[in-house]
This record gives structure tokens, sequence and C-alpha cells, in this order.
């Protein structure tokens, strides 16, 4: 059965309603990234930061995964499918997709500021003064920028055993992230759609200059 790896971005979540910050301004609903997706934004202002996410998390309950969303996760019946997303949602998920890398993190999760490996899966409200059973803060499980990428390595040898590569809705210019597309292998069939792409044909990628609806419908033709 071939492995068909699915990396997906902020394009892949836009039809669905979920708002990204890269397109325009570099304003994230009205706020500079840095204040509220860095290290440094956490320690000057954590209530803003921690509302910031409630927020995000608040709005994932009035979004649903849209058609792209529930045709990878149908590629399930034909081949074996790993998704690789940058996007904190949990719309893949919610599609049917079963095998699904989080990248960034995940909105539906917290982790405690002083031990980064007591995660869990969170749907409420996160408030200054919710700790963990140690007392440190709870804070959101993303991955801010200046942070180490935990999952980059588990995704890199997933790319490496890939059969076809799929990449939809994603600039290629958030690293780690667009590095992954240098470990797949040398003939491996690349696909990437983007109404906007930032890579141009090759004799392996195949642009599909669509948004991640419309090119979802063109590469299930080509799989057949």
């Amino acid at each position: 059965m071939k492995h068909i790896v699915v990396l997906t971005g902020a394009g892949m979540s836009a039809e669905s309603g979920v708002k990204t910050f890269r397109d325009h301004d570099g304003l994230w609903e009205g706020h500079d990234v840095m204040q509220v997706a860095s290290p440094q934004g956490f320690r000057e202002n954590p209530e803003l930061v921690l509302e910031f996410y409630n927020q995000r998390r608040r709005q994932l309950e009035e979004v649903e995964p849209n058609q792209a969303h529930k045709d990878i996760a149908a590629l399930e019946s034909r081949f074996k499918v790993t998704v690789i997303t940058q996007n904190v949602d949990d719309l893949h998920e919610r599609a049917g997709s079963t095998d699904v890398v989080h990248l960034h993190g995940e909105l539906l999760k917290i982790r405690s500021t002083g031990n980064p490996s007591d995660v869990r899966f969170w749907t409420k409200d996160i408030n200054l003064g919710d700790v963990c059973p140690k007392g440190h803060q709870l804070r959101p499980h993303i991955v801010w920028f200046g942070e180490d990428v935990p999952m980059i390595d588990t995704a890199i040898k997933i790319c490496y055993a890939a059969d076809v590569l799929v990449i939809i809705g994603t600039s290629m210019q958030v690293y780690p992230a667009a590095s992954l597309i240098n470990f797949v292998q040398p003939d491996t069939p690349i696909y990437y759609i983007d109404p906007k792409p930032a890579l141009g044909n090759s004799h392996n990628i195949n642009v599909i200059a669509k948004t991640a609806t419309a090119g979802m419908k063109d590469l299930l033709n080509v799989l057949g």
C-alpha cells in the first residue's frame, strides 16, 4: 500500500473560516504575532496570551472541516496516509484522519510551564492561576516563535518513507516545516496545492495553483 504524506499549512483551514496572519500585515486577530506567539510575549503579558488562545479555542467550536479535510481522510480507504500539519486546530481529526502529526502544537491541549512533558487534553479556558499538580502555571500546548519544534524529527522520518508527498496551503517559508520537502526520496512525486504557489513545476514537483478544496479534487483525479 502506497504511503501518502500530506503536509498542510494555514491555507488548508482557511476555507473552514480559520483565520491566518501571514497573508497581509502580519497581525493575528489585531495583535502583533510576537505579542501572542512568543515566550517573551507570554512573560510580558501572560493574561493577554492566555485570553488570545482562549478565543482561538472557542472559535474552533464555530468551524467545521472543509471538503479538502474530508478528501484527505477518505484517502485512507486506499492508501496509508500520514498528515503532518502546521495547524493547531483539530479539523483533520474531525474529518476522519487517523494519523496526524502536529508540528506546532494543538489548541485543545495544555502543558505545564515547569514540565514540558506534562501535556493533557483541554477544552475550556486557561486562566492565570491555573496550575499543574506541581504548582506551575498552565500554558497552551503551542510551539511559539523561538521555541524548538519537538515533532520535527518524527516528521523527517515520515517524509523519508513517503511514496507521495502532498503539500497544501503553505507558503513554504516557515522553517523547519518548509525543509521537509528536502527529506523525501529524490524521485518521490510531490504535489503542491496552493492558489499562490511558492514553488514551480520541476521533474518531480507538480503545482496545482488552486485552493485546498479545488486542488484536492484535481489530486483525486490524478491518484485515480
